[in-house]
C-alpha cells in the first residue's frame, strides 16, 4: 500500500478536505509500474482515454500540493494556482487540456438547470461558480445524470485507462481518481492519477480505498 490510512481531518467551509492523506513516496521513489501496452490491454495512443490519461499526467511535477481553500476564480475556465489543487481539479484540468471540455461551465450549467438534483451538503440556496465543479459530490451527480456510469468491476483488472473512480477515504470523505494506462508493478491493477495528499501522482491506490462510482466520460463531439 503505497498511501496511509490515516484520516482526513474534518472538511473546511469550502467542503473540500483540508488535511488530506499524504503519500508515503518522495517524488524519487514515484513508481511508474507497466504501461497498457507493455501488459497486453489494449488501449491505442490516439485514443480519446489517452489523450486524458496523458493531459493528467503532464500535472504531475506541476501541481506540488493538496490545497482545498475556498477560492474565487474566473468563469467560464476558472483555475486555482496550478502549483496547487484537490483531487477534482486532476480532472478538471485533464478535461480542459486534453479536450477544451469545461467541467466548470458544463456543471454550473446543469446545476442551474436542476440545482435540487444536486447535494445540498454544503447549505447553498444557488450554485457557486467558484466551487461546485471542484466537489466530488457534484461531479458524480453531474457524470450520473450523463449517464456515464458503468458497472463497477469485481477485479480491479476490469478497470479500463479512461476511466474515473471515485472513492471514500478515512472518515468517508469523496475523493476521484483517473484510472492510467500504467499498471502495478506485478501487473495486477491499473495505476491511477490522482491528487490525494502531495500534488498529482500516478499510485497503486484502487484497491486501498472503497469504490463508490465508476465513471467513462467521453469528450462530447
Amino acid at each position: 500500500m503505497l498511501i496511509s490510512r490515516r484520516r482526513f481531518a474534518a472538511l473546511g467551509a469550502s467542503g473540500l478536505a483540508s488535511a488530506p492523506l499524504v503519500p508515503l513516496l518522495s517524488p524519487s521513489d514515484h513508481v511508474w509500474g507497466q504501461t497498457a501496452q507493455q501488459a497486453g490491454e489494449t488501449a491505442g495512443p490516439d485514443s480519446w482515454a489517452q489523450q486524458l490519461i496523458r493531459a493528467a499526467e503532464s500535472q504531475i511535477g506541476v501541481t506540488l500540493r493538496y490545497d482545498g481553500g475556498y477560492r474565487r476564480i474566473a468563469f467560464p475556465g476558472g483555475d486555482v494556482e496550478r502549483s496547487a489543487g484537490v483531487c477534482t481539479d486532476v480532472v478538471i484540468r485533464a478535461y480542459r487540456d486534453a479536450f477544451g471540455f469545461d467541467l466548470q461551465q458544463a456543471v454550473n450549467r446543469d446545476m442551474k438547470r436542476a440545482f435540487s438534483a444536486y447535494p445540498r451538503a454544503w447549505g447553498l440556496a444557488r450554485p457557486d461558480s467558484n466551487i461546485d465543479h471542484r466537489r466530488v459530490l457534484n461531479l458524480e451527480r453531474f457524470f450520473l445524470r450523463r449517464d456515464a456510469d458503468l458497472a463497477k468491476p469485481d477485479d480491479p483488472s476490469g478497470y479500463r485507462p479512461g476511466d474515473m473512480v471515485t472513492q471514500r477515504v478515512g472518515s468517508n470523505l469523496p475523493h476521484i481518481a483517473i484510472v492510467s494506462d500504467r499498471r502495478s508493478t506485478d501487473g495486477k491493477r491499473p495505476l491511477v492519477v490522482h491528487n490525494i495528499g502531495a500534488g498529482t501522482r500516478t499510485e497503486d491506490t484502487l484497491e486501498v480505498f472503497p469504490a463508490v462510482y465508476r465513471f467513462r466520460f467521453a469528450p462530447p463531439a
